[in-house]
Formats: C-alpha cells, structure tokens, sequence
C-alpha cells in the first residue's frame, strides 16, 4: 500500500474510532490498531493526533458538501433544498459515523476554544463556511434559506444523537416543513 493510501485508511479509520470516543477518549494506539500499522508510521503519516482529528474532521465535510452538491445539481433552489434535505437524512442513517464524528467536532472545537486554542476552531469555521457557501449557491443565494437548511440539519443531527428514530413521531413533517423562508 502507498502512502497515500494508507494516508487514506488513517483517515477512515480516525472517522470511525474518534467519531465513538471523541477526541480525548481515543487513543492514536487504537487508529494504528485498526490501520494495522506500527504507532511510529502512522506519525509518518500525520505529525500528531490533533491532525488526525482534523483530517477525519475535514473529511466528514468534505463528504457532506459532496452530498449536497450532488443532490442538487441541476435542480432549482425549492427542488435542490428538498433534495439536499432528503440526501443529508440518508447520509446520517446510513452513515451514522459521520453524524457522531460531526458530534464530536463541535465538542472538540468547544473545548479548544475554551481552553485557549483557537487554530482548531479556526479550521473548522473555514470548512464550515465552505459548507455554507456551496449550499448557499445551491438554493439561489438565499442566506435565509441557507441559513433555516442548515439549521434544520442540526436539528436533524441532535435528534439522531439523542437517538430519536427517523420514524419516530418528534420528525413528523421535519423535512415537509423545511421549506424556503418567504
């Protein structure tokens, strides 16, 4: 395996441990573990936990701009929301990592932040804002409608944390309801 990709096993791999154990409960010993490297290569790879951390975390909005950039495409504002909408719940039921990784970012960067660490925060807002600008463009600009899509993802995303099935009766109309602000 190049370095690349085993690069790209770290990378899935600090998704699925961090996204269980969070930041500070997870152990690189353990990532290595399930990469089936040695500690010292996968310091090879990345220079030190925070980033590992960063690249899952990067990762995981990278997929999720990817998500909604492929449910759109092509669609008009209304249709694009709907359709990012129905794609970012498939995302999270299928995919439940990437909702608990995404869980486990904000933790992180609250707790940096917190503790004086603003250069982990500062690349999460960048992402975030990356997120921001493509589903922006996707619903014709709106910063409204941008900002109630998102709003309702994490919505969305606190209701699947806190273990609320999809059939469950608190989503009635959650996605029916997230139309664009008049």
């Amino acid at each position: 395996m190049s370095a690349d990709e085993r690069r790209e096993s770290v990378i899935r791999a600090a998704i699925t441990e961090f996204a269980r154990g969070g930041y500070s409960a997870t152990s690189t010993a353990v990532i290595a573990q399930r990469v089936g490297v040695s500690q010292p290569y996968l310091f090879r790879l990345f220079p030190n936990k925070e980033a590992m951390f960063l690249a899952a975390a990067e990762r995981c909005l990278e997929e999720t701009r990817q998500v909604f950039a492929d449910a759109a495409d092509g669609l008009d504002s209304e249709e694009a929301l709907h359709a990012m909408a129905r794609a970012y719940q498939r995302l999270i039921a299928d995919d439940p990592e990437k909702l608990l990784m995404q869980m486990q970012v904000y933790a992180a960067v609250a707790a940096a932040e917190a503790a004086g660490d603003h250069e982990f925060g500062e690349a999460m807002r960048t992402g975030w804002l990356e997120l921001f600008d493509s589903v922006n463009l996707a619903l014709g600009a709106e910063v409204a409608e941008t900002t109630q899509f998102l709003a309702y993802g994490m919505l969305a995303n606190t209701l699947t944390s806190l273990g609320f099935p999809a059939g469950h009766r608190i989503w009635s109309g959650f996605y029916e309801s997230a139309q664009p602000v008049s």
